[in-house]
């Protein structure tokens, strides 16, 4: 069985969920997560309080599209195939996405997710579901935040005073135009009350700084690293609160306006997993992430001077999807292992007849034994899973 450079045909027959040793790399096991979806995207990895490791995701046929929900697979601890997938939302008007678990204080289990229209970002609000009894059975939706153009994708993280941070990015819409990420900024929603209400704080200075991903640092700091829109190089911001960050800067690792995950392991190392590629590396371009969709609105074009504002950049490739370390609390990352190869292909979104090759959307996790998770989209049909012992992180 080959585990990198596989023809996109030949990924279903792999999608069983049986957790495999991989034979090039000691210390290593995969898995292809099932699903009954054409497409399948936007990974998150959590354990709940028994120690099952989930994943949530979203499939559907393409993203953007109606039948576009949520679904979550689990693995119980000892198990060697993750389970059939749970179809964790179904609103047939709505394209459903980015979700995410988050395991409050107190016990209960949070379901969190997106919901649009077709492919208005601008338009999206923050969904959620909580369970009572740990994860097995999760309540009615409820909409968590109506401001339209929020969006999530990374893990809620408490602070010492026990402050809630969900990191947060605002996809703005502009007048006449269809939304296509150009202005998108960064936030964090803050509760006091958990979960009861929320309260968004900016990030400054942070148009085209997406994907927020708040990790905790020693003596009570925090740092965030953030896609960037621009494709250019990874950013960083800075916080000794969880609540008012430093505006994003550039750090060592490029970007390619694709989605990024980091986590700080039992030893204090940062890890973080992206794709080491940016716009500089490739040509590639697209229009835009759903150039391929119509929307169901017709923009209404409006009397304006010519924009001199940067554009986001859409279709560099989404490969290799690599692994990288930090000793210096994220500040550099200067030693890399690559998780997957290929051309990335990403100009298309077309799971239906495998044209997309793409690695992308990764989350990662480390469990009570030191082992390291990783899940990330593969070719935009499967989700697949990579298990990796202390010694296959080199």
């Amino acid at each position: 069985m080959a585990f990198t450079g596989l023809q996109p045909d030949a990924v279903p027959d792999l999608m069983t969920g049986e957790i495999i040793a991989n034979p090039a790399k000691s210390g290593r096991f995969d898995a292809y997560l099932p699903s009954p979806c054409i497409q399948n995207h936007a990974a998150n990895l959590a354990f709940l309080p028994d120690g099952t490791l989930t994943c949530v995701w979203f499939g559907g046929t393409m993203e953007g599209m109606g039948d576009i929900s949520i679904y979550m697979s689990r693995l119980t601890p000892g198990a060697i195939q993750w389970s059939q997938p749970e179809k964790m939302s179904d609103d047939p008007t709505k394209s459903e996405q980015n979700p995410l678990i988050f395991n409050a204080p107190g016990g209960n289990v949070w379901l969190l997710y997106t919901s649009q229209t077709s492919g208005n970002q601008d338009g999206s609000v923050v969904k959620c579901r909580i369970s009572a009894d740990g994860g097995r059975t999760f309540g009615k939706v409820r909409v968590l935040c109506d401001i339209p153009g929020t969006f999530v994708r990374q893990p809620i993280v408490v602070n010492g005073a026990g402050t809630w941070l969900l990191p947060v990015f605002r996809c703005v819409g502009l007048p006449g135009e269809r939304w296509t990420g150009d202005a998108d900024t960064a936030g964090v929603l803050i509760s006091r009350d958990a979960g009861k209400s929320w309260t968004m704080a900016e990030v400054p200075h942070s148009i085209g700084a997406v994907h927020m991903n708040i990790v905790p640092l020693p003596e009570g700091e925090f740092v965030a690293f953030y896609r960037n829109r621009f494709a250019e190089y990874v950013l960083s911001s800075r916080s000794s609160d969880g609540e008012n960050w430093s505006a994003p800067e550039p750090i060592d690792l490029p970007n390619n306006n694709s989605s990024i995950q980091a986590v700080k392991l039992e030893s204090d190392t940062i890890a973080i997993v992206y794709n080491h590629c940016n716009a500089s590396m490739s040509d590639a371009r697209r229009l835009s992430l759903y150039d391929e969709i119509e929307g169901d609105e017709v923009a209404v074009p409006v009397a304006s001077e010519p924009s001199q504002r940067r554009k986001a950049i859409w279709g560099v490739p989404r490969a290799p999807l690599s692994l990288a370390f930090s000793t210096d609390g994220g500040r550099s990352f200067p030693r890399r292992i690559d998780l997957d190869a290929g051309d990335g292909y990403c100009l298309s979104n077309n799971s239906k007849d495998a044209v997309n090759r793409e690695f992308s959307y990764p989350s990662i996790i480390q469990g009570a034994d030191g082992t390291v998770h990783v899940a990330y989209t593969y070719y935009r049909r499967a989700i697949k899973y990579v298990r990796l012992s202390q010694d296959a992180l080199g």
